[in-house]
Order: structure tokens, then sequence, then C-alpha cells
């Protein structure tokens, strides 16, 4: 997807899903064409943030119960694989955070886009989560409310 004068471009249930290769801090390259299962991959904006730290320790929380229902968990920033590592480390983080510092995936799945935060607006991160299964787009969260959130993605898995 692509950013037109500021309006997102919006991926679609039921379509095939945007492949993507990205660094993941498991020092491998993540390739999701490769990946034909269920996976669940959220973009937030910025590790050891609050928002972002409850909402990445919740879906570790509950990554067990993702497993069990075949289902992966990826997280996606634009941060740095040094700082997923540490962020990782630090929250005891249990699946694979992938760096897209140059934000071509955000903007390949319309998450970078403009915020409004105290009256101002800038270009950033739109907490977004995709439900994919054999490359399929099957469900998009957009506009990510943290609380409960990963509760609600398990219930829908």
């Amino acid at each position: 997807m692509q950013e037109n004068f500021g309006i997102r471009m919006k991926i679609k249930e039921r379509r095939k899903a945007p492949v993507f290769k990205l660094g993941s801090t498991d020092g491998t390259e993540f390739n999701l064409k490769k990946k034909n299962k269920k996976i669940v991959i959220f973009f937030y904006p910025k590790d050891d943030t609050p928002g972002c730290t409850l909402e990445t320790r919740d879906f570790s929380k509950l990554y067990k119960k993702f497993k069990s229902k075949k289902c992966e968990i990826i997280g996606i920033s634009k941060d740095s694989i040094e700082s997923h590592l540490k962020f990782k480390k630090k929250n005891r983080i249990s699946f694979e955070l992938l760096s897209d510092d140059k934000k071509k995936v955000q903007k390949l799945y319309g998450v970078w886009g403009l915020k409004t935060f105290l009256g101002k607006k800038f270009m950033g991160t739109i907490r977004s989560t995709f439900f994919i299964k054999n490359g399929i787009v099957i469900k998009v969260w957009t506009n990510v409310r943290v609380k409960d959130h990963a509760k609600e993605v398990l219930k829908f898995v």
C-alpha cells in the first residue's frame, strides 16, 4: 500500500497479505512469504513506552495460548534490532520483534500515517494488528486500544 497526500491506503480483509522481509531479533531475516500458517502481526510505535510495553507484554503472556492454536506472533516497529533486543530482554518477551527502521513495511500495510497528539499533528505508526492465515488477511484491527487487545485477538484466532 502507499501513502497518497496523507491518505492511508487500507489493507482489505480476505485479500492476499503484502509480503515482506525484515531483520528479526533471532538474528535471521523474517520472510512473510515463507510463513504458510496463522500469524498475528502487530505494529506498535516505540519500544519501552507505556502503551507499547503493555501491549507487547500482553501478547507475550498469551503466547503459549496462541502457539496452542498454531499461531505465531510478530511485533514490528521502526526501532532498531539493538533496541528490540534490550526491550525483549527487559520485558521477557516470548516472540520475535522485527525492525522496520526505513518504515517500508509500515507504509506497505498502511500503518504509517498522520497522527494527532495534544493538538499536534505528526507522522507516526498507527497501532494496528493483522491476523493472516495461509497468506490471506483474515482480520484487521486499526487504531488499537491496548487494554485487552491481545485477549480480543486470541479470542478471534
